[in-house]
């Protein structure tokens, strides 16, 4: 079953095309390290929640929106050597900084997960 790494930002609505400029840089530079998809989504039916929700996830402040974004691999070992290449590529150097990102790095959340149904 397939791999995959989870990430939840949140995004200033001012700096979303500049978000996306940044993640289409970074979802060519996964690609050609291996990675089988790269998907990033902007929030468009998300409510607050009573307990939890996206929004509440990332303490989204006013001017802000989520950002849902995901990576597939073959596998996790596949996932540690494509990103292992990932952080050594020379393209990403500026995202290292993140006082230099167009979102609050803080807030952003992110996981690897194990495939458990694919249809």
């Amino acid at each position: 079953m397939r791999y995959v790494d989870g990430y939840v930002v949140p995004v200033p609505k001012k700096n979303l095309e500049a978000y996306r400029r940044m993640a289409q840089k970074a979802g060519k530079v996964w690609r050609e390290h291996g990675a089988l998809e790269y998907i990033e989504c902007a929030a468009d039916d998300v409510k607050p929640g009573k307990r939890t929700s996206f929004p509440q996830s990332v303490k989204l402040k006013p001017g802000e929106t989520v950002v849902f974004a995901y990576v597939v691999y073959k596998s996790r070992a596949h996932r540690d050597r494509v990103n292992a290449k990932v952080m050594k590529d020379p393209r990403l150097a500026s995202m290292m900084n993140i006082k230099a990102l167009p979102f609050d790095a803080k807030r952003m959340f992110w996981g690897g997960f194990k495939t458990i149904v694919e249809l």
